[in-house]
Order: C-alpha cells, then sequence, then structure tokens
C-alpha cells in the first residue's frame, strides 16, 4: 500500500485529467470522431485519452473453425488497460478491430448463413466479455488476393449478410446492456477505394455500420511504379489523372451514397520511403522512379532521426497538402504526415463536414505530436 502521501498527488492527478477531458469535450462542437488503432505493443496507460472519442484495439482473427479469438499473448491485458482509460476519459469507447493485413479466415466465415453466425456469436461475446463498445471488421480484402488469405467472387454479396448478422447481435447486446442511442454498441468497418467498391456492396451496406475507416494512406509505396505522397490530401502538381489522394477516396465514397458523418478520413502515424529517387528536370523527387524502396518509419523514428538533419531537406507541398523529406545525395525521399498534414486533413473533414479522423497506429506516436494536432485543429 502506497503511504498518504503519495496517494494525494495521484489523486489531484486524476481529477485535473478528468476537468481536462470535460473542457476538451465541452469546445468539441461538432462532434467529430478522433479514433486511433491500437496494438498490444503500445505502451497504453501513456496514452492521451482525453483527446479521443474511441480507441481500436488491433487486432482479433479468425481461427481454423471461423470463431473470432485472441490470439495474442497480450492481447487480454492490453483490453484490460484500454478499458482502464475510462476511468480518465469516461466517454471514451474501446472497440475490438479484428482482421488486419493478411488475417484470412473471412471468406470462409462469410459464406454461409451458419458460419456468418459462428462469426458473429464469437465475436460479439468478446465484446459482452471485456465489456467493450463494439467491434470493427477490417478484411483486407473482399473477392481480392491477399498475402496468403482466401478469396471468391461471392464475397461482395456475403459481406453484406455477414454485417447484417452482427448488426443484430449487437443490438441485441445493447438491449441487453440496456444501451440505447449513442451509448449502444457500435459497428464499423474499414474500407479503402478503387476496385474494392468492384467487390462490396457499398450502397447496400452502409446503413448497417456507424461509420467507415477510410484507410486513406498506403497509396504509393514499393508497389507502385513512382514514389508520391503516401497519405496525401490532394494530388501534387502534374499528378496523373486519377492519381491516388485522400480527396479522392472520399469522393469515391461519397458518390456511391455513403453519408458525409460516416466517413472517417485515415491518417497515417508512420511513413514511406524511397532510396535512388531520380527527381524531374525541376528537381522535384515527387512521381519519380526509385532505384528501391526504402523502409517504413514511425513518426516516432522520423522525429527522432531525420528531421533537422542538414542533409534532409523538409518539403512541404501546397498543393497536395503533404510533407516529405528529401536527402539529394542518395536520392531518398521520405513521405509521411506531420502536425501541418495533420491540420490540413482535419480542416478537410470540417469543410466537407465529414465524421472525423481515424489514424493507425498509437504507438508509432508516442508523444501525441500527431494526435494532440488532430485533436485540436478537430476541435
Amino acid at each position: 500500500m502506497r503511504p498518504a502521501f503519495a496517494i494525494r498527488p495521484l489523486v489531484l492527478l486524476l481529477l485535473s485529467c478528468a476537468v481536462w477531458t470535460v473542457s476538451l469535450r465541452a469546445e468539441a462542437a461538432p462532434p467529430f470522431r478522433l479514433v486511433g488503432y491500437v496494438m498490444a505493443k503500445t505502451d497504453i496507460p501513456r496514452i492521451p485519452a482525453g483527446l479521443l472519442t474511441h480507441l481500436d484495439f488491433a487486432f482479433a482473427h479468425i481461427d481454423a473453425a471461423g470463431r473470432v479469438v485472441l490470439d495474442g499473448p497480450n492481447d487480454e491485458r492490453a483490453l484490460g488497460e484500454l478499458v482502464a482509460l475510462k476511468a480518465i476519459n469516461p466517454t471514451l469507447r474501446i472497440i475490438l478491430s479484428i482482421g488486419g493485413w493478411g488475417a484470412d479466415g473471412f471468406s470462409d466465415a462469410a459464406l454461409t448463413e451458419a458460419s456468418r453466425a459462428r462469426f458473429s456469436a464469437t465475436a460479439v461475446a468478446l465484446v459482452e466479455r471485456h465489456r467493450l463498445d463494439g467491434l470493427d471488421i477490417d478484411w483486407e480484402y473482399p473477392g481480392q488476393p491477399g498475402p496468403g488469405i482466401r478469396f471468391r467472387p461471392e464475397d461482395r454479396r456475403n459481406f453484406t449478410p455477414l454485417l447484417a448478422q452482427l448488426r443484430r447481435d449487437l443490438d441485441a447486446l445493447s438491449e441487453k446492456r440496456h444501451a440505447h442511442g449513442g451509448d449502444r454498441c457500435v459497428l464499423t468497418i474499414a474500407t479503402t477505394g478503387g476496385v474494392y467498391f468492384e467487390h462490396t456492396e457499398m450502397d447496400r451496406l452502409h446503413p448497417l455500420v456507424d461509420w467507415m475507416n477510410v484507410m486513406s494512406y498506403d497509396l504509393y509505396g514499393s508497389f507502385s511504379t513512382t514514389t508520391g505522397h503516401h497519405a496525401g490530401l490532394f494530388a501534387t502538381t502534374d499528378a496523373p489523372a486519377g492519381a491516388p489522394t485522400t480527396e479522392r477516396l472520399i469522393r469515391q465514397h461519397l458518390a456511391a451514397g455513403i453519408p458525409r458523418e460516416k466517413l472517417l478520413v485515415g491518417a497515417a502515424f508512420y511513413g514511406r520511403s524511397w532510396t535512388g529517387v531520380k527527381p524531374d528536370a525541376s528537381g522535384s523527387p515527387l512521381l519519380a522512379p526509385y532505384a528501391q524502396p526504402g523502409p517504413s518509419h514511425s513518426y516516432r523514428e522520423i522525429a527522432r532521426d531525420y528531421l533537422g538533419r542538414p542533409d534532409f531537406e523538409r518539403r512541404w507541398d501546397t498543393t497536395a497538402q503533404a510533407v516529405t523529406l528529401w536527402q539529394p545525395s542518395t536520392g531518398t525521399l521520405i513521405s509521411y504526415e506531420d502536425a501541418d498534414a495533420l491540420r490540413a486533413k482535419a480542416n478537410f473533414v470540417r469543410q466537407e463536414q465529414l465524421g472525423g479522423i481515424m489514424y493507425w497506429e498509437q504507438s508509432d506516436d508516442p508523444q501525441a505530436v500527431l494526435l494532440s494536432a488532430a485533436a485540436q485543429a478537430l476541435r
């Protein structure tokens, strides 16, 4: 047991955090959502819970029997720590995300009425057992090949009834908890653009979900033929028609009839890099060929190892509202997001009256530099 003189400062700290949270929420009109994905490796007690509306734990997975399971050694601990953050921000809601890049099992789980019921029942049981507030489905991607995952043409029509089953079961849990209105269990999905819309019934499934986390990042990377802003808001100068941008992804969702308030713009708390980049005649390393892709870097690494170095130039693209670091001597380009880029995305959300911002991933920004910028701009 701690002595009394150690307990008093802790009580004062908790009270000040609570007051700060109430103050932040009093300023938060309109009520934009700020949703962060969190992995078990994150130092969860350090998360500034007062800045967020939702945290998505990543990830639960689907086992060989089609059941949703927590298969990480620290998943149970992490969920407990996330729920404990509600002591600081009582309005914070904790969501369990299922899937992620390379996660298999969705095509089989969505295939039949029985498999959908099994998937949903086991997922909702985890929500109930761990006192969570809903589910997020991150199927990457229906009807498309991934890193070893099974897919079928039928995924397009099977995804919708899978979400319908989840909606029914989550609503039943909400009734059991006597939770209504804003307290009911939520159901969300992670989406992208382009051919994703060819393999999903976006016009039919959007009434089943509370919102969509639009993954408006990884627009350029090791898979692309040129460099580019991997999470750019708008197209850069001289970009070809149809070049991927955050704005284009959002416009595609809106064209499908999805309500604005159900769309959350994705932000990346990490950067992508290329080496051996050959800039164009004007000296621009954007939309340029490269020798090989470099590693991804968390924002923490970028701030610690690259920002302020004389051999790296920070370049703000006023047209794309995006930032890069450029090292001419080696032809190294890093595309990332900083506080200015996050403020630009927050302004876009406000101007377009969208639902808010989602980001991947909390451990990449342990000092909450980007999170703070997004929260301040939204509020």
